[in-house]
């Protein structure tokens, strides 16, 4: 395990949270680079194939994503057949899911993911991953809870 310095402590949680986010992600997008897919849209594609079909607002509710964003980033993976949206119960409502092309695209991007996951496990150490994780999964449940409650 290898342990590089870390940045100074920023006093601001939505600061530290938003730098550290930025530079996972570049260091993914670094590893994506040849793909022709952002990290963004490699998620997506994992969790749709992981979770199957969702309707919009979910998969934007679970990944933390605006209404916005999310349509943007649906958008060229729809139009390269990787992913297919269909009408939900009514015409606002939109459910996506991965295409047979877009399960072949993933599977063929996970030794790239995979490496690039490792490397920062392996200089965080397994203890420090793990509780990243729960710890970012606790993060983001209490601010969704407290943004629902206030909006």
């Amino acid at each position: 395990m290898t342990h590089r310095a870390a940045l100074p402590e920023l006093p601001c949680a939505c600061a530290s949270l938003r730098r550290a986010a930025r530079a996972v992600t570049q260091a993914y997008d670094e590893a994506m680079r040849d793909s022709g897919l952002r990290t963004t849209q490699f998620t997506l594609l994992y969790v749709l194939d992981d979770q199957g079909e969702m309707i919009q607002a979910e998969l934007g509710k679970l990944l933390a994503i605006d209404p916005t964003t999310l349509t943007r980033t649906l958008a060229p993976l729809a139009k390269h057949g990787l992913l297919r949206s269909r009408p939900g119960k009514d015409r606002r409502e939109r459910i996506w899911l991965i295409t047979p092309a877009g399960k072949r695209r993933l599977t063929s991007l996970m030794d790239t993911w995979n490496s690039a996951q490792s490397k920062l496990r392996d200089q965080l150490g397994d203890s420090r991953w793990t509780r990243m994780l729960s710890d970012l999964a606790l993060v983001a449940g209490s601010a969704a809870n407290n943004s629902a409650a206030s909006g």
